[in-house]
């Protein structure tokens, strides 16, 4: 494969992330399909995406569609929903794909890739990490406010050494690469997850409940003493789970997330905003089940888990 190979991709769930990297590979003169709600499409059709970026808003003329159907066309495909739609949203692409079409999954937690793939079933379906700081604060628009990196891997260890799948996420380095986006093959991508999974659960919760951005979390050292009993918690959990997380070494990846990205709002924190359901029961709800289930105690993730689906719960007619 090369980044020639793909010629279609196709964005499933184009929110702020999804938009985000549909966006740098347009700009890149890749074709580009995002799906997305029907705002944020009428919005593209009208005044193209409106990438917001370096200081500088960059109008981008690409496809936009509410029919998951568009996906049929794709050789590539990104699946951005949120984690609690995965598994309706694999049933509904699965008889969909091409046969040569390469799924990768852009989602926070541990488990979307998994879900993924147990009704993708003929398709390669690749987990990554994403690290972007980004918002929608209008349909038809995406700030971008820091980094933008990614790390993927097989979903299987042993996969590290098939040749076949390496080629394959190695097209996908260069196809990023081509529009100006760095991703790094991990050979140990589920290790990857659970750090990525820790720095959510020490900040989105938390971000989430005050209304706070990371820098003003950062800045408070009883706030930063709470995220680091969440550091605690999840690397005990992710032990017990056979994922060999260092406890300095996610603590210190904690840290330098805030300096990194000062002004911004946890996805936790905008959803709770426009009263949306979050994706808590994938991040500090996760947690909390795991540690029941292997017997290790996360006083801390439970307590952060059930004051957000308090303040959800409260927004539920009835």
């Amino acid at each position: 494969m090369s980044p020639s190979s793909f010629v279609s991709t196709v964005v499933v769930g184009a929110g702020a992330v999804g938009s985000f990297y549909g966006a740098m590979l347009a700009r890149a003169g890749h074709r580009v399909t995002l799906i997305a709600r029907p705002a944020h499409v009428a919005a593209i059709e009208r005044d193209g995406l409106q990438l917001h970026m370096a200081g500088q808003v960059q109008a981008l003329t690409l496809a936009a569609t509410t029919d998951i159907a568009a996906v049929r066309d794709a050789d590539l495909v990104l699946v951005c929903v949120k984690s609690t739609d995965t598994d309706a949203v694999a049933r509904q692409i699965a008889p969909l794909l091409r046969a040569d079409a390469l799924v990768l999954s852009l989602q926070n937690g541990v488990d979307n890739a998994d879900t993924l793939a147990r009704h993708i079933h003929h398709q390669t379906v690749v987990p990554a990490v994403v690290y972007v700081a980004t918002a929608m604060p209008a349909p038809g628009v995406v700030a971008h406010y820091g980094r933008g990196d990614l790390v993927i891997g097989p979903r299987h260890a042993q996969a590290a050494t098939d040749a076949a799948q390496q080629r394959q996420l190695q097209a996908l380095v260069d196809l990023f690469a081509s529009a100006g986006v760095a991703v790094h093959i991990s050979p140990d991508v589920m290790a990857e997850l659970w750090s990525k999974l820790m720095v959510n659960c020490a900040y989105n919760a938390i971000s989430g409940l005050a209304q706070q951005p990371y820098g003003r979390m950062a800045a408070s050292p009883a706030i930063r003493e709470v995220q680091r009993a969440v550091v605690h918690e999840v690397v005990a959990v992710a032990r017990a789970a056979g994922v060999a997380l260092v406890l300095d070494e996610a603590l210190a990846a904690m840290e330098r997330i805030a300096p990194a990205m000062p002004a911004q709002l946890s996805s936790t924190a905008q959803d709770m905003a426009r009263g949306k359901p979050s994706e808590i029961d994938h991040l500090n709800g996760f947690v909390a089940r795991r540690g029941a289930d292997l017997g290790v105690a996360t006083p801390v993730n439970d307590t952060l888990f059930a004051l957000v689906k308090l303040i959800e719960a409260g927004r539920t007619p009835g």
